[in-house]
């Protein structure tokens, strides 16, 4: 009978209610709103993955670095980096790794990688071109290509929830959307793109988003602590992740600095700001690339300065007569500055880094010194043009100044924020191309911003319940619901040009455009949207035919994929570590053989390599080594026009005096004609075009082409012109 009881109609009726009560209950508002973020997010990660068709690689170079130390961790630990100096880099030195390299990036994929490992996620071995890369049998390889699309999708959420806590829902979504779709940083999170910027940008936008709230009035002390503490260490992981960490603390120290001009000075600003650099430096530190002389650094210093400059304010409050009061702010800001001058003098304070100052004060890189030409070389590091703007902004260019405008009207601590973030940003972008990644979140949010707020009043119309009025008005209003339809539909058409509409020369958006692009390496670094097989073709043979222990010699461009894919030593690579090794290269390959082999001696080297690229009339084609020329003999502090004014080997007399090149007034240049670099470019074009050569070498046997001269790819340029391009590895011959 209990038992019965127990289970009677009325209380399985009680206890199914219960269950129907733990359901998650949502709107339809709501539903519509998840649905949208998760459309959004799902968009992020789809289009990331559209380099896939073209293999499954790390694109451009430094990610290539990045991978070997992440595979370095798993193998041997988190902290085994910190003592690990790589014999096959920057040879006979080795390359420093904890005193170059940023671990965060590394750590955080290793860390995922063993959480995904030990559920059994890791990627396999997997296979999806026709040209065999040998990584792709290692699991971790695999996992660091995909990782910048996950990290690319939980940046657009930590930005949609930037974006909801500026301006709301609908505001955050915006900024996901425009920020999953933004070219400038789809070129930096799609598949393979394995570098610092992956977890930079959600780094920044992750400490922006923890801060803004510690400091938020309507929150309780605890959140301010806590929120704190989270932006503390979300700048700490960004200390340890990326260099431009020193952006978004000078960004706090203007904001800091604006609020107290608008005297919005509170205690709860002070709490925030020393929490949260108290435990952003202290992690900063622990960094061996940085160490304790970060502290010494002149905006660390400045952050410093700012919390003393709090403190002083916060215990002035605490003075009840003004008098008291004006005495002990005066005294305290005395000895601040007596204390900084004196730093100063006894030489405590350091110098800004040299690739800051260029950011600040763009003339800096223009310069004749080795570092500075070698800056100037890096395509990436020069300024932005306005078409660039244009390309990575679309139409959103048209809304960054209407952002600004509304946060001007309403001036709250987070649209402060965001204004500041938004002016230097454009700054910094325009000052050097690559930093056109900053720009893309601020813009992301304006343009949200912009948009919500010049459709919020015409929504508003249009939701307004028709009035039907007792009597005929003499004044019709003026913006009726047709209007204000028509004004939505404008501004979602305005959005194709950007997200929709082919951009000129192709059949597809400038998103697609941008997203679906083969790797660096899968084009072999030439500005074609197809497979060109020479350098994983030579990456391949060095692989098998060569050791670990065996010198290569390349231009610094090439050294991590030659290090990282082919398993040999290099003398340099794209962490242009020492610039006078990178001298020394180049002057090995402006000078003649007789020189050059006294060069490559004293680096024990076994092989030369090259990079080519000719048209069908044997002219250099400008994308390999035929066009770093210039910086090879600069770099190396020689006169590049003593091999060639017009091009290497080659001097123009203008006979004429009319301004145009007649190939009657081309000369030829002893000097250029005898370098290394020249004999070794037309050896190889010669041997490819017509099967012999009238180059005799003295000290150099061609040991791999990757292109043979009766199968010679040409590539279409126009009607008459076609190019080819060529990987050749030349083996050192000593007398």
């Amino acid at each position: 009978m209990k038992i019965g009881k127990m289970f009677s109609k009325e209380s399985t009726g009680n206890a199914l209610t219960s269950i129907g009560a733990l359901r998650l209950r949502l709107s339809h508002s709501s539903m519509l709103h998840i649905s949208l973020l998760l459309v959004i997010l799902a968009i992020t990660a789809t289009i990331r993955l559209l380099p896939l068709r073209w293999g499954f690689q790390l694109s451009e170079f430094d990610p290539h670095m990045h991978y070997r130390l992440t595979s370095y961790m798993v193998d041997n630990g988190f902290f085994s980096w910190t003592t690990w100096v790589d014999p096959m880099s920057w040879y006979p030195q080795g390359y420093p790794v904890s005193a170059v390299i940023y671990p965060g990036l590394a750590a955080t994929a290793a860390f995922f990688y063993q959480i995904a490992n030990a559920l059994n996620l890791a990627p396999g071995a997997i296979l999806t071109s026709d040209v065999y890369h040998p990584l792709t049998a290692d699991p971790v390889f695999n996992f660091c290509v995909i990782f910048p699309v996950i990290m690319a999708t939980l940046t657009v959420l930590v930005v949609y929830f930037v974006g909801r806590d500026i301006g709301g829902k609908s505001v955050g979504l915006f900024s996901a959307f425009f920020l999953a779709l933004s070219s400038s940083y789809i070129s930096r999170t799609s598949l393979g793109f394995f570098d610092d910027e992956t977890v930079g940008i959600f780094g920044i936008l992750l400490f922006i988003f923890f801060f803004l709230r510690s400091i938020d009035p309507e929150r309780s002390i605890k959140s301010t602590v806590t929120y704190a503490v989270a932006g503390g260490l979300s700048l700490g992981y960004l200390f340890a992740s990326w260099g431009a960490a020193l952006y978004p603390l000078g960004i706090v120290l203007v904001f800091v600095f604006v609020l107290l001009i608008l005297r919005r000075y509170s205690t709860r600003l002070l709490i925030s700001y020393s929490t949260v650099f108290a435990l952003a430096l202290l992690i900063a530190v622990q960094v061996p690339k940085l160490g304790i002389e970060f502290l010494t650094e002149p905006t660390v210093l400045a952050v410093a300065g700012m919390f003393l400059l709090l403190f002083t304010l916060e215990m002035s409050r605490r003075i009840k007569t003004p008098k008291n009061k004006t005495f002990f702010v005066i005294g305290f800001l005395s000895l601040i500055v007596i204390l900084f001058v004196g730093l100063a003098s006894l030489g405590f304070v350091g110098e800004l880094g040299n690739k800051f100052i260029s950011v600040i004060f763009p003339t800096e890189r223009l310069g004749e010194s080795a570092v500075q030409q070698l800056v100037q070389s890096v395509q990436e590091h020069r300024p932005t043009t306005w078409g660039t703007f244009y390309y990575d902004l679309g139409i959103g260019i048209l809304f960054v100044p209407l952002g600004l405008f509304f946060i001007v009207q309403n001036p709250t601590n987070r649209n402060i924020f965001l204004g500041i973030f938004g002016i230097t940003a454009i700054y910094f972008a325009g000052s050097m191309a690559r930093l056109s990644l900053l720009l893309a979140p601020v813009v992301s949010i304006l343009w949200a911003l912009a948009l919500v707020e010049l459709v919020k009043p015409f929504v508003t119309i249009l939701r307004e319940k028709p009035k039907v009025p007792r009597r005929k008005m003499r004044f019709r209003p003026r913006v009726g619901k047709e209007f204000s339809a028509g004004f939505i539909i404008l501004m979602f058409l305005l959005l194709t040009v950007t997200f929709v509409l082919p951009s000129s020369g192709s059949s597809y958006s400038r998103v697609i455009e941008r997203a679906n692009s083969p790797t660096t390496i899968a084009a072999s670094s030439l500005p074609l949207r197809g497979q060109v097989s020479d350098w994983l073709d030579t990456l391949n043979w060095m692989r098998v035919n060569l050791n670990s222990n065996s010198i290569v010699v390349s231009w610094w461009d090439y050294g991590y994929w030659i290090t990282t894919i082919g398993n040999v030593t290099t003398l340099a690579d794209n962490g242009t570590v020492n610039t006078t090794q990178i001298g020394n290269i180049g002057e090995m390959y402006m000078s003649n053989e007789t020189e050059a082999i006294k060069i490559l001696e004293r680096y024990d080297s076994e092989y030369v390599l090259i990079f080519i690229t000719f048209d069908n009339n044997g002219n250099d084609y400008g994308y390999g080594d035929e066009g770093k020329w210039r910086w090879m003999a600069r770099i190396a502090g020689l006169d590049d026009d003593k091999y060639g004014d017009y091009s290497l080997g080659v001097d123009w007399v203008d006979t004429s005096d009319d301004g145009t090149v007649d190939s009657d007034e081309l000369v030829v240049n002893d000097v250029g004609n005898s370098t290394v670099l020249y004999k070794l470019m037309w050896y190889t074009k010669e041997m490819l075009m017509y099967g012999s050569s009238t180059i005799e070498l003295e000290h150099f046997e061609p040991a791999y082409f990757s292109q043979e001269a009766e199968t010679l790819d040409w590539y279409y340029v126009s009607s008459d012109t076609y190019f080819a391009a060529a990987v050749c590895v030349f083996e050192v011959v000593y007398d």
